[in-house]
């Protein structure tokens, strides 16, 4: 038989669970865990920020401007040697 606990913790540096209170058990067992957190808090991957300003129509004015440059245009890097 599974008994439920809910509890909150804090995810560490190290990818560790560190709860806010003891749990209510006086030996060593194994337990199962459900990861629940909150997907809008302001913590955001750069992979995250990416996504969102390249789905954002706020940007969508880029995509009507003319494109004015050729490869022809500038140095390339590599002849900067």
């Amino acid at each position: 038989m599974l008994t439920a606990i809910e509890t909150t913790g804090t995810i560490s540096a190290n990818r560790g669970i560190v709860l806010d209170e003891d749990l209510p058990l006086n030996e060593k067992s194994r337990v199962r865990v459900i990861v629940l957190f909150d997907e809008s808090s302001d913590d955001f991957s750069e992979k995250e920020w990416l996504k969102s300003s390249a789905n954002n129509e706020v940007f969508d004015f880029l995509n009507d401007e003319e494109d004015i440059y050729t490869l022809e245009d500038g140095k390339s890097l590599s002849d900067e040697k």
